[in-house]
C-alpha cells in the first residue's frame, strides 16, 4: 500500500478528508454562485456592485501592499460606528465633557470598549494611510493617468487630520485644551485677518464651551464627507485601472476581484485586527498622552505640549522653522506639496523597484519622515531643533527638486546607452536591456 494510502486509512489524518473536501467544493459552490449564478446586471444598483467589487478585473501580479486601501476603509467603518455609539452618551459641555467620558469608561455597558476602539482606532486608520501612502508613492501610483486619484487621496488625507484633530480636543483633557488652544492660536499668524478669524473660530476670546460645541459638530459630520470623498476615490481608481507592482498598464492578465482579491484582502484585515486588537484589550492607552486623564485647567499649562503622535512629522515641521507664519506655511506647505507630485514628476517608469537611483531617496525619504515623528515630541533644544531643520529641508527638497530631477537624470542615463542594446516598447512603460 502506497504512503499517501497509509496516511489515509490508518492516520487520524484521513477522518478529515472528507470534511476538508466538503468544505473545498462548498466554497467553489459559493464563489461560482456569486459569480455566474446570480444575474447581476439585471438591476441597475446590483449592477454597480458586480463592476465594482465582483466582476472588477484586477491585476494578476497585486501584492499584500495593495490591501491597505480596502483596510483603510474598514477602518474608516469602524470610525464612524464607534463614533455613533460614543456620542449618544458624550456630553460636549465644557463643565460635562471630561465627566462624560469617564461615565462611558465606567458606566456604560461595553463602554470602556467602544471608546479603545475608536481612540485606538483612529492611530491604526493613521498607520493604514500612512502605509498606503508610501506604498503609491513607492510604485508610481501618482503618475497619469492617476494624477486625480492620488490627489483624491491627499484630500482624504487632509480631511483625516482635520478630523482627528477636532476629535482630539472633546475629551477635554490637559493635553485636549492646550492642544486646541496652542494649533488653533497659529491661525493668528496670518496677516491682518488672523485674529478675527481666530475669534470666529474660537466663538469667543479663549477657547471655551463654543469652541468645543463646533468641534464636536464637525467631528461628527466630516467622516461622513470623506466617506463620500473614499467613494469618488474608489470610483477614480476603477475608471483607469489598479497599478500594480511592475507598473505596467496592460489589459490583459487580469482576473475578477471576487473571490481572489476579496479573501487576499480579507486575509490582511484579520491581521491587521489581531494587531488592533493587541493595542486595544492589553495597551490600550500606549498610543495616547498620560496628560490627558487630568481634567483641562486653563491655569495649569502642561510641561510639554505634544500632538498625537500622527502629527508630529508636521508639528516637527512647524517647530523647526523659528518664524510663526514661516512655521505655519511650512507645515501647510508639507501637506499642498503632495498635491504637485503627480504633475512635476518627469518619469516614464513607474515602479521604483526598476529605479535604483530614486530608489536612494525614497528609502532616505522614509527615513527621514520617521526622524520628524521622533523629532515632534522631542523638547525644544539646539540639537533637536537644528536636526528637525536639516529634516524639513530634505523632506521639501524631495518633492520639488529630486523628484523631477532625478525623472530626467535616470531617463539622460538611458539614453546614453548604446542603440543596439536598448529598445523601447511603447505599450510598456519602463525600458527593456537587452543582452
Amino acid at each position: 500500500m502506497s504512503l499517501g494510502g497509509d496516511l489515509t486509512n490508518s492516520s487520524s489524518f484521513g477522518k478529515f478528508l472528507p470534511s476538508i473536501s466538503y468544505a473545498i467544493e462548498r466554497s467553489h459552490y459559493v464563489s461560482s454562485f456569486v459569480t455566474k449564478t446570480i444575474r447581476w446586471g439585471k438591476n441597475y444598483l446590483l449592477s454597480i456592485l458586480d463592476s465594482h467589487l465582483i466582476h472588477y478585473p484586477s491585476p494578476l501580479n497585486l501584492t499584500y501592499a495593495w490591501s491597505f486601501g480596502s483596510s483603510a476603509g474598514i477602518c474608516l467603518v469602524i470610525q464612524i460606528l464607534s463614533g455613533i455609539f460614543l456620542a449618544m452618551h458624550y456630553t460636549p459641555h465644557i463643565d460635562l465633557a471630561f465627566s462624560s467620558v469617564e461615565h462611558i469608561m465606567r458606566d456604560v455597558n461595553n463602554g470602556w470598549l467602544i471608546r479603545y476602539i475608536h481612540a485606538n482606532g483612529a492611530s491604526m486608520f493613521f498607520i493604514v494611510v500612512y502605509c498606503h501612502i508610501f506604498r503609491g508613492l513607492y510604485y508610481g501610483s501618482y503618475m497619469q493617468p492617476r494624477q486625480l486619484l492620488w490627489c483624491s487621496g491627499v484630500l482624504i488625507f487632509i480631511l483625516m487630520m482635520a478630523t482627528a484633530f477636532m476629535g482630539y480636543v472633546l475629551p477635554w483633557g490637559q493635553m485636549s485644551f492646550w492642544g486646541a488652544t496652542v494649533i488653533t492660536s497659529l491661525v493668528t499668524a496670518v496677516p491682518i485677518v488672523g485674529h478675527s478669524i481666530v475669534d470666529w473660530l474660537w466663538g469667543g476670546f479663549t477657547v471655551n464651551n463654543a469652541t468645543l460645541n463646533r468641534f464636536f459638530s464637525l467631528h461628527f459630520f466630516l467622516p461622513f464627507v470623506i466617506a463620500a470623498l473614499s467613494l469618488v476615490h474608489l470610483a477614480l481608481l476603477h475608471k483607469d485601472g489598479s497599478n500594480n507592482p511592475l507598473g505596467i498598464d496592460t489589459k490583459v492578465d487580469k482576473i475578477p476581484f471576487y473571490p481572489y482579491f476579496v479573501v487576499k484582502d480579507l486575509f490582511a484585515f484579520f491581521c491587521f485586527l489581531t494587531f488592533f486588537g493587541v493595542f486595544v484589550f492589553y495597551f490600550p492607552n500606549a498610543l495616547g498622552h498620560p496628560d490627558n486623564y487630568i481634567p483641562a485647567d486653563p491655569m495649569q499649562t502642561p510641561a510639554h505640549i505634544v500632538p498625537e503622535w500622527y502629527f508630529l512629522p508636521y508639528y516637527a515641521i512647524l517647530r523647526s522653522i523659528p518664524d510663526k507664519l514661516g512655521g505655519v506655511a511650512a507645515m501647510g506647505g508639507a501637506l499642498i506639496v503632495l498635491f504637485l507630485i503627480p504633475f512635476t514628476n518627469t518619469s516614464e517608469v513607474r515602479s521604483t523597484t526598476f529605479r535604483p537611483i530614486f530608489k536612494i531617496f525614497y528609502w532616505l525619504l522614509v527615513t527621514d519622515f520617521l526622524l520628524l515623528g521622533w523629532i515632534g515630541q522631542k523638547p525644544v533644544k539646539d540639537i533637536y531643533v537644528l536636526v528637525g531643520q536639516a529634516a524639513t529641508v530634505f523632506y521639501f527638497l524631495f518633492f520639488i527638486f529630486l523628484i523631477p530631477i532625478i525623472g530626467t537624470l535616470e531617463a539622460m542615463l538611458v539614453g546614453s546607452l548604446p542603440k543596439h542594446s536598448l529598445s523601447l516598447d511603447k505599450t510598456i512603460p519602463f525600458y527593456v536591456i537587452k543582452y
